[in-house]
């Protein structure tokens, strides 16, 4: 007879962690440890640990989570938003739903630093640039920004560096009043702390000739819909040495006189209206594209064509000069990462539709709100907009403003309300003939009229027609890409198609140090795409959206709960704005106590790039302290350096565990040092998952720290973004958290907003909330445990044929561990060479010299099994094995599987084979690899060919191949 308890549930933590109990046990063995707690006792310092367990609600099922999910859920209510504001309902085509943004083996990728096993991604994002660079007119675009404010703010720094020479003492960014107000607001916020004066006004009112002025943005069409021709003042613009950046809505594009073929300098703006929903905010890809003078200085990421090994085409990421860890403090951004996910889906929204589609779309979009205009003149309403595309400005004094507000939302339509009681309707995608009837019958009813306006007589004979100064007369999306997949099946396939060329975490473990590539569960993942998420506008009224903020308040207490703070804010919308937005309270804290002056930030040498990139941006000055043999703080360096800034220090930005992957024993005496000086710890929280439920930021004398959602709380990487970045703060501190200027939120004494929306990407908070409801405190603790294990299991199975930089006081590193590899150039094997090898072996490299140059980063996380970690080990102590061949003669030193790798199926297959090595040692170099064999699609690519031939488009290779032979 069997006994069961009919109370339990399958636990979700026993689904997330990847050892089961008899693997604990053996791999505890191979440590040399008696017990987990044990191991963890002799790693993490026994003074900040925590005293007690995490206080959080009990762990839920996935079946009973996801029903709870859908309670909340319904407390968000479902009305039409015509609020517009940069922000419109669109159709997911469901090809791009399913297979992409539903599809682990798009949103479980890295960053494509390893270029050979992320080339569907980089062609998804080079039609991006594409689709970019035509419908904007310009020569060059980046692979996405984070929001369409932070893209303007990005220009604006972008321009304030290529300033003239008779301009190099102007400050002044001059913003059309007519601009989004969020955008304003995080221009505010962007300006302050480097010194340049932001000034909003109106454009027809600004004198384009005085001295102090240096660049302008204009709203295109402008922020109440109003469409106007630009021309003649961009030409006066340039005639002053003004740069002229201009913040466009990419799909009136499609029918609209391009910026670029105006004179822009830049233009800004959002894809979100191409096929992403809403999401109460994001995540959504933004874009940048300039000229072709600026592609030195653009920021973010730029995918690039290059050519491999064997001289075929093949895509990489270009111009990485500006990258964080090279330039730190010199970088003018601190954007390292892009909204590739969002990116990818807005470019096969264009792939999907063509050009013919993205026009017929744009007409119709332009048609409702021509019919909606007619209408609304019918009913005796004035509409003040000449020339519009999908936005309408209607009179209105205040107090029918109001009645019309409260009929409208009783017929669940928002509308956009100016304060002088003018009425915005913008219309999109999704708009049909019966919502234009509803519209109209809340204005008829407002002014007590019988509505005798033809809708549908007017709707099936429209005609519309744009003035011809004002019309595109240009082709955009003419490549053959955007030409031949518009049947679903041949989209599918080429969407698969690309997919198969990417390697995910549904083929192997990617064990990248830093960067916590976990398990992101599907039941983790199911509520982002449920229509009661999605299908929110950010600026909705609250009352509308009462389950996103019964989700918020609880995300919230929990994870002031992990971080030991007594507040978070959910608005920065990735790692790196988390780092700006901590640093901009601590500068608003000080400016508090009447010490603005407080501007030095301390920076260990071993810290991420966007530390110092940050708080330049925050209008600090940085001063780097040393790090020791053992990968730890320099102390005696840290007090030296403190003393000499202690009456300008501002703070300390700290790492914790360290870069390195050790728990420094002597943290809480280096909090307590900086506070003893009058500054702050700021705490970058990227190895936060070797902390939660054993220690805290609060713990160890932090005064505020970013979270990685998208490393330690499961949001995927999504091939480079989305991420979310969070930012938890101390008592003190909670009056600064950032405010929005259309929804109310963040402190008493709130700083400007950082990203566009009030809570950030709001949609993809739920998967970090399904993570700690069905973890619940056991689990988390558990996890955090387990990466623990898992880090020394690596590095105990490693260590006798590897050198292992770094380690605490009693041999044990935290959650991930520096693998030296230096020895190896003595056979002219470089850390590249391991890190193509690996992809033979069916793996990812771990992070590549970082933070140590010619060593590799290993990080396996708490989501692996024992069997895929002992795969991965077997396949490092192989490549130890051939270069141990090349160093005793048995391997030549040119021709060796390193120096070849990754080898693709045609060189294998194609021509006659007379490499000093066998086929099968060139791809098959481990009997798992038979079972499951991925292909790098291209050989090893050409980075200087790439580098000295920037293409960012897809234009065909050999017509730069060409070009470079005539040059």
């Amino acid at each position: 007879m069997t006994k069961i308890d009919l109370r339990k549930t399958q636990r979700f933590e026993d689904r997330h962690n990847g050892p089961d109990e008899q693997e604990i046990a053996e791999m505890l063995k191979v440590v040399g440890a008696p017990s987990l707690d044990a191991l963890i006792d002799e790693t993490v310092p026994a003074g900040i640990r925590m005293k007690e367990p995490l206080n959080l609600p009990l762990p839920k099922s996935e079946f009973q989570f996801l029903k709870d999910l859908r309670h909340i859920a319904a407390q968000n209510k479902m009305f039409k938003s015509y609020i517009g504001m940069g922000y419109y309902n669109t159709i997911v085509p469901g090809v791009i739903q399913r297979n992409i943004l539903e599809n682990p083996g798009w949103y479980t990728a890295y960053t494509p630093y390893q270029a050979e096993i992320a080339q569907g991604r980089l062609e998804a994002l080079i039609n991006f640039q594409t689709m970019v660079m035509d419908l904007t007119g310009m020569e060059i675009a980046n692979a996405s920004l984070l929001d369409e404010a932070t893209a303007a703010a990005e220009a604006m720094f972008m321009f304030a560096g290529q300033r003239k020479k008779n301009k190099k003492e102007a400050t002044t960014f001059f913003v059309d009043e007519n601009t989004f107000p969020q955008t304003i607001n995080v221009l505010k916020t962007r300006s302050v702390p480097v010194g340049i004066q932001l000034e909003v006004g109106k454009l027809s009112e600004l004198d384009i000739t005085r001295d102090d002025l240096f660049g302008v943005l204009i709203q295109y069409p402008a922020g109440d819909g109003k469409v106007l021709n630009y021309r003649s003042f961009i030409e006066s613009a340039h005639e002053n040495n003004v740069f002229v950046t201009v913040a466009a809505d990419l799909m009136s594009l499609a029918l609209l006189t391009p910026p670029g073929e105006m004179g822009a300098d830049a233009v800004v703006g959002t894809s979100q209206r191409f096929g992403v929903p809403m999401g109460y905010g994001g995540p959504h890809a933004a874009y940048i594209a300039t000229r072709d003078e600026f592609k030195r200085h653009i920021p973010g990421r730029i995918i690039g064509v290059s050519v491999d090994s064997q001289g075929n085409k093949a895509y990489r990421m270009a111009l990485q000069t500006r990258e964080q860890h090279i330039r730190r403090e010199k970088a003018t951004s601190n954007i390292c990462t892009a909204q590739v996910l969002l990116a990818v889906m807005a470019g096969m929204y264009g792939v999907y539709h063509g050009s013919k589609g993205i026009k017929h779309i744009a007409f119709k979009i332009h048609g409702f709100a021509k019919l909606l205009d007619k209408g609304l003149q019918s009913l005796g309403f004035k509409q003040l907009n000449e020339f519009y595309f999908d936005t309408l400005r209607i009179e209105c004094e205040s107090s029918l403003s109001e009645k019309i507000r409260t009929i409208a939302e009783v017929n669940q339509a928002n509308f956009r309300y100016f304060e002088d009681g003018d009425i915005g309707i913008a219309v999109d995608e999704t708009t049909r003939v019966e919502d234009v009837q509803v519209i109209l019958e809340v204005f008829a009813e407002a002014t007590g009229q019988v509505m005798a306006f033809d809708l549908d007589g007017e709707a099936a004979n429209l005609e519309v027609e744009l003035p011809k100064e004002l019309e595109r007369t240009s082709d955009f999306m003419t490549h053959p890409v955007f030409n031949q997949y518009h049947s679903e099946h041949e989209m599918l396939r080429y969407i698969k198609r690309l997919e198969n060329k990417d390697l995910s975490l549904v083929h192997s473990m990617i064990s990248l140090g830093s960067c916590t590539m976990k398990l992101n569960a599907t039941t983790e993942m199911v509520a982002v795409t449920w229509p009661e998420f999605g299908d929110i506008h950010p600026f909705a009224p609250t009352y509308q959206t009462r389950g996103y903020h019964m989700m918020f308040n609880d995300l919230v207490d929990w994870l002031s709960e992990i971080t030991g703070f007594a507040d978070v804010s959910l608005q920065p919308n990735s790692g790196a704005q988390g780092e700006y937005a901590g640093l901009m309270v601590i500068r608003a804290y000080h400016e508090s106590r009447g010490e603005g002056h407080r501007n030095i930030a301390i920076i260990p040498s071993s810290a991420h790039g966007t530390n110092p990139a940050s708080a330049v941006m925050a209008g600090m000055k940085v001063v780097i302290v040393a790090c020791d043999e053992r990968g730890n703080i320099d102390l005696d360096d840290l007090k030296a350096k403190v003393e000499q800034h202690s009456q300008n220090l501002a703070c300390l930005m700290v790492t914790y565990p360290s870069t390195h992957g050790v728990f420094e024993e002597s943290i809480k005496d280096i909090c307590a040092l900086i506070h003893e000086h009058g500054g702050q710890v700021y705490m970058d929280g990227a190895n936060m998952n070797a902390q939660v439920g054993l220690t805290s930021p609060g713990i160890i004398g932090a005064d505020v720290c970013h979270l990685n959602l998208h490393k330690t709380f499961c949001i995927p990487h999504g091939g480079g973004g989305p991420g979310m970045g969070p930012i938890g703060v101390a008592a003190h501190l909670a009056p600064f958290l950032p405010g929005n200027p259309v929804v109310e939120t963040g402190g008493d004494q709130a700083i400007t907003a950082v990203s566009a929306a009030p809570w950030g990407s709001a949609s993809i908070l739920v998967i970090s909330y399904a993570y700690i409801a069905m973890m619940g405190a056991e689990g988390l603790t558990n996890a955090t445990k387990l990466a623990i294990l898992n880090a020394n299991y690596i590095k105990a199975k490693l260590e006798k044929e590897f050198k292992i930089l770094y380690a605490g006081s009693k041999g044990r590193c935290a959650h991930e561990m520096i693998v030296d590899c230096r020895e190896f150039k003595n056979q002219k094997i470089e850390v590249e060479d391991i890190a193509k090898r690996l992809m033979d072996y069916g793996f990812h490299a771990p992070t590549v010299s970082f933070p140590v140059a010619g060593t590799v980063m290993i990080e396996p996380t708490e989501s692996e099994s024992k069997v895929e970690l002992d795969r991965f080990c077997e396949a490092m102590l192989s490549i130890r094995q051939e270069i141990r061949e090349i160093a005793d003669g048995l391997a030549d030193e040119e021709q060796n599987v390193l120096k070849n790798a990754p080898h693709t199926a045609s060189m294998v297959l194609e021509g006659q084979w007379e490499k000093p090595y066998s086929r099968e040692k060139a791809v098959y170099p481990a009997e798992y690899v038979k079972e499951a064999k991925f292909w790098p699609t291209v050989g090893r690519i050409d980075s200087a060919y790439g580098d000295r031939n920037l293409m960012c488009s897809c234009i065909p290779v050999s017509d730069y191949q060409e070009e470079e032979a005539m040059a």
